[in-house]
């Protein structure tokens, strides 16, 4: 890749940054299609992160910045428009410059996993779906599902008043959506989605009840620390279609090139080009 004065910078702002996965997926990308641009890890602790932000955006050849743990919290509190995704979720992974020169922010992990499923053949529109946790990325899952058109959620996570005010802000943006909080039996849905970090470690309880599973339900993970968690082992057992954890991370990057105004491509290109 030529780095030159056109060159479009994408900074991936984090901390710490060893463990960025993002540089190893669009880089390799761009490089192929010989896309003049360039995704730069910029590490960066929470007190800086404001300025930082705003100062990167008066380049005039930054396209769009990544935004990473510590601050898709903070972000939708600095920029100047937040986008429903993000409003929703309460967090954000993506800022760009709005037409009248705003930042403008927004939420992708739930488009990635809601690409993923609509990819393998699943229809979200009427549909029932479950999200079991809602912390940041079952709060995007959520959102990204109400947008695709499912006409009831159910959410559940230990702590009730999460729940709650997901639920709120789901019926701010969308009245018409059925919402339900508090049981996480899965009978009876066409999506079930774990978005605890259950299935991280070895021997973790599953998130819920499988043998109560359906063959027809459709189940996804978010978990990416090995690819067939027990979770989805034990829903492949009860017949049911699964979606791996990693699903959600290279579906949403042709989202965030959309976003960002750059030619898109699809995971499998990306899964295939990636050098992670």
């Amino acid at each position: 890749m030529i780095i030159n004065g056109h060159t479009v910078l994408i900074p991936h702002i984090g901390y710490p940054t060893h463990a960025f996965k993002a540089p190893l997926i669009y880089n390799p990308y761009f490089a192929k299609h010989g896309i003049n641009a360039l995704v730069v890890p910029m590490a960066c602790q929470a007190d800086n992160f404001e300025p930082l932000l705003r100062a990167l955006f008066k380049l005039g050849n930054t396209q769009g910045a990544l935004i990473t743990m510590p601050h898709k919290v903070t972000a939708v509190g600095v920029v100047d428009e937040v986008l429903p995704a993000a409003a929703i979720a309460g967090a954000a992974n993506a800022v760009r410059l709005g037409p009248q020169g705003q930042l403008q922010a927004d939420m992708f992990d739930g488009e990635g996993f809601v690409r993923g499923v609509q990819r393998k053949g699943l229809t979200l529109q009427g549909k029932r779906a479950l999200v079991v946790g809602t912390g940041g990325v079952g709060c995007a899952i959520a959102a990204s599902l109400a947008a695709a058109g499912v006409a009831h959620l159910s959410l559940f996570d230990l702590n009730a008043a999460s729940c709650q005010a997901l639920a709120q802000r789901l019926l701010t943006h969308y009245p018409q959506l059925e919402v339900r909080t508090g049981d996480k039996d899965p009978a009876g849905f066409d999506l079930v989605v774990n978005a605890t970090p259950m299935g991280m470690n070895q021997g973790d309880p599953l998130p819920v009840d499988t043998s109560r599973l359906n063959a027809a339900t459709f189940v996804g993970e978010v978990v990416m620390r090995t690819e067939m968690t027990a979770f989805l082992l034990a829903a492949q057992a009860r017949g049911c279609r699964v979606q791996v954890g990693a699903d959600m991370l290279f579906e949403q990057i042709p989202a965030y090139l959309e976003f960002f105004g750059l030619p898109s491509t699809t995971a499998q290109e990306l899964r295939a080009v990636a050098q992670i």
